[in-house]
């Protein structure tokens, strides 16, 4: 394990920096409350001590970038930020301006750089979206889950159902062209008819972006300890797939077009560039508490609590808490895990004649479709986004 600030960035990692996609990730470690579910690096008001206060946070978030930008030597404008949490809606318009800011001076933008961040529809307000479009923000995620009070219960989630629709609405009529509903499915407890009641609106609300997760019950989650005492069933995974079929079904119906195992778009201009950096190998400098970071095959992460983070950077030092550098074994499982769960796939040329023959195996199972095996790609067939993983296993093992 690491020390703070000895992260360790050698000649080979610097090489080509600024030739590959180049993202800022900020971490938003603040939440009003904790969902049922969540196991993020995130901490209610009770649960923080002294020197993590938002203020605090902003200060050691400004310091962090600025020495990013300096350790990286010349650092490259920015192609995509993408503000997550926790809930970075909690900042508001200013807070979430005076991010964008930092990230501009310590790094600059790219003229046509995708700027993003995830909002509760709760702690947003037209007044939210009109404010941060004129800082720069191009696009808003907004976190769903469901339109069916039930489920949300037991998610732990606070928003009404109807406030994510609203709150799309006003992210439109304040100029965002690009907007994002998050799902998951496969909640205890959740229907077929409430599914579809909150693909309904999904689709009413007109955004042309649609993430949607199965339920993942997360070791030290409240979710969990019910689970555990028997409260609650794990979620089945012939539901799953099941749920999987039919938002497939629904959203492709109304336009929007698998990218991502878990992402669909409306057209190209609507994918999200900042995750399909992480999927495509490209380097990300991750500022906040717990962030993690890549760059040329070297992979950090920030110490979690923001007390200790901030406390770390106003002594000069990167909150640092570990590293490593990825092996080219480890590089290629992951190119072959993340490429493959693209709808473009993965070059066939990536894999070694033991992966290309198991591909050849896979498809005759239907699980992928390689219409050119001596030179094409390998792309997951409908069947073979519900078996992913397992697909991803044989082709490295």
């Amino acid at each position: 394990m690491s020390t703070p600030d000895d992260l360790h960035l050698p000649d080979s990692a610097l090489r080509g920096l600024g030739t590959r996609p180049f993202g800022v990730y900020v971490h938003v470690p603040f939440c009003a409350t904790r969902c049922g579910y969540c196991d993020f690096n995130t901490y209610t008001a009770g649960e923080l001590g002294s020197g993590a206060a938002p203020e605090d946070w902003l200060e050691g978030l400004r310091r962090e970038l600025d020495l990013a930008a300096r350790r990286l030597g010349t650092p490259p404008a920015v192609d995509t930020v993408f503000v997550g949490g926790g809930t970075p809606s909690l900042l508001g318009a200013d807070g979430l301006s005076a991010v964008l800011n930092a990230v501009r001076q310590s790094f600059g933008l790219a003229a046509d750089a995708e700027v993003t961040t995830e909002s509760n529809p709760e702690s947003t307000s037209p007044e939210l979206f009109a404010g941060i479009r004129d800082a720069g923000y191009t696009r808003v995620s907004l976190g769903m889950q469901s339109a069916a009070p039930h489920v949300l219960r037991v998610l732990d989630r606070t928003h009404t159902p109807g406030r994510p629709v609203a709150a799309a609405a006003e992210a439109r009529a304040a100029g965002f062209d690009h907007v994002n509903l998050d799902l998951i499915y496969g909640t205890p407890g959740e229907r077929t008819e409430d599914l579809q009641a909150s693909l309904d609106a999904v689709l009413e609300a007109g955004v042309d972006h649609v993430s949607a997760y199965a339920l993942i019950v997360e070791d030290g989650t409240a979710l969990a300890r019910r689970v555990r005492k028997g409260e609650i069933p794990i979620p089945d995974d012939d539901v799953l797939a099941a749920d999987y079929e039919l938002l497939d079904a629904m959203l492709e119906k109304a336009g929007l077009r698998w990218y991502e195992v878990s992402n669909w778009a409306a057209s190209e201009q609507a994918r999200c560039r900042h995750n399909l950096g992480y999927w495509l190998g490209g380097d990300w400098w991750g500022a906040g508490p717990g962030a993690h970071s890549h760059v040329g095959g070297v992979r950090w992460w920030n110490v979690k609590h923001p007390a200790r983070y901030t406390a770390t950077l106003a002594e000069g030092a990167l909150p640092v808490g570990g590293q490593e550098s990825l092996t080219a074994e480890d590089r290629h499982l992951e190119r072959v895990m993340l490429e493959l769960r693209l709808a473009d796939g993965l070059p066939l040329d990536a894999l070694d004649g033991d992966g290309v023959r198991e591909a050849r195996r896979a498809a005759a199972d239907g699980l992928l479709s390689t219409p050119d095996l001596d030179g094409g790609r390998a792309v997951l067939t409908d069947r073979g986004r519900l078996l992913a993983d397992a697909v991803v296993r044989r082709l490295v093992s």
